[in-house]
């Protein structure tokens, strides 16, 4: 089986070659996920960090970033792989330009990176953030999905992509500013598997910016019993 299934993914690549997360040309070489020569391009968040949303800081000696420190968020804490910035236009084509096949890459990444973390967290489940029904269908996927899917085949942690839906379809995150981002999510989130008892979960998401979009699902998520929310992403802007 093992085999078969081996030679499949090569004809595969052959067919449809995979393409480079970062210069978006078939990876080199091949059977890559990535391409030898752009494995150093993604920068991951360094030291120090937001004990909160795991921003990175600028101060020596810091705990809280700048939005941390004066908002009280829904979730316990979490934590972000790289800078928005080294990881911008991959996650542009990951969501938008159909490269599902980066999954693979940015799952591993996750995993190895922040895997250890997010096991000793000891959760339930992963709760990938909801597209609305009309836009997943434009899309054809959602991209926290594949991630929260890639991200859980490798830690053997369930995840129930099911649990938690979008019923408002809510303006791109990105076209708003300040309180008009968490006005946009009120009521955005509902649970729909509420025979599903969970303790701890972790949301995963692409981008955290503000926090807005991963509040208001940890909120939901609380009001249904969870005890425990964390969360994880590809990319975070800086902190303060």
């Amino acid at each position: 089986m093992k085999i078969h299934k081996k030679f499949f993914q090569i004809l595969t690549d052959l067919l449809f070659p995979r393409r480079c997360p970062v210069c978006d040309r078939p990876v080199r070489p091949f059977g890559r996920d990535i391409c030898a020569s752009c494995k150093d391009a993604l920068i991951p968040v360094g030291e120090p960090r937001c004990l909160k949303c795991g921003k990175q800081l600028n101060e020596e000696g810091a705990e809280y970033c700048y939005d941390c420190s004066r908002r009280r968020h829904m979730y316990d804490r979490g934590a972000a792989l790289y800078t928005y910035a080294c990881i911008r236009q991959t996650i542009y084509r990951f969501k938008y330009a159909g490269r599902r096949e980066y999954a693979d890459f940015l799952g591993r990444m996750l995993a190895e990176n922040l895997g250890g973390l997010i096991l000793s967290w000891h959760p339930d489940a992963l709760i990938p953030i909801p597209l609305h029904p009309e836009r997943e269908k434009a899309r054809g996927y959602n991209q926290a999905a594949l991630l929260a899917q890639n991200l859980g085949k490798r830690l053997d942690i369930p995840v129930l992509s099911g649990y938690l839906v979008r019923v408002k379809n809510t303006r791109p995150q990105k076209e708003l500013e300040g309180a008009a981002r968490q006005n946009n999510l009120k009521k955005a989130f509902k649970i729909v598997q509420d025979d599903v008892k969970l303790n701890t979960i972790v949301i995963i998401d692409d981008i955290y910016t503000t926090g807005s979009t991963i509040d208001a699902a940890a909120l939901e998520c609380r009001r249904a019993g969870v005890r425990r929310v964390f969360f994880i992403t590809l990319a975070i802007g800086k902190g303060l």
